[in-house]
């Protein structure tokens, strides 16, 4: 197999992978241990994450959108989308320069794309409405972050240390 028929279908099985877990999480909600509507563990972060570490930034930018894309299409839900996108984009920017802090773990690496991922959709929130009044709601979210961050950096390090991959091609 050719490298870049490879990396289009370790691509498309990472992206699928994300959707699964995106779709899966969507069906626990997580309002039982947290008050917050909307509140998720952000388990397709893993993915992201492992594409980061283990492929490229363009191959993680790439699963993030079509993940985004087909989530939305999938859910019916459009006006989804610029949240789950502005939210996604902004993790994956902060989580790839935290990524080359020295000494930065993969927990911290999470945890700081959680919070990003908060902030991107409290920014959304922002623009569709065309008011402050979201910003009262990130606090809370960054709060949040903490856990779920950890939670997903947990599973990150065992995914990116632990899952096979046959190097970069």
């Amino acid at each position: 197999m050719s490298g870049s028929l490879r990396r289009l279908t370790r691509s498309a099985v990472l992206t699928a992978l994300a959707l699964a877990l995106s779709v899966a999480e969507g069906l626990v909600p997580l309002t039982i241990l947290f008050p917050l509507p909307g509140l998720r563990l952000g388990l397709a972060n893993l993915v992201t994450v492992y594409a980061l570490c283990r492929l490229s930034g363009r191959e993680a930018l790439l699963i993030l959108v079509a993940r985004c894309l087909l989530g939305s299409l999938l859910g019916g839900n459009l006006m989804a989308l610029a949240f789950s996108l502005t939210g996604g984009l902004l993790a994956l920017a902060v989580m790839a320069l935290a990524l080359r802090l020295p000494g930065l773990s993969l927990f911290g690496v999470s945890i700081a794309g959680a919070a990003a991922h908060n902030t991107g959709q409290i920014l959304a929130a922002m623009v569709v409405l065309g008011t402050r009044a979201p910003l009262v709601y990130l606090p809370p979210l960054l709060l949040c972050s903490l856990v779920t961050g950890a939670v997903t950096g947990g599973a990150s390090i065992l995914l990116v240390h632990r899952v096979p991959f046959s190097g970069r091609t």
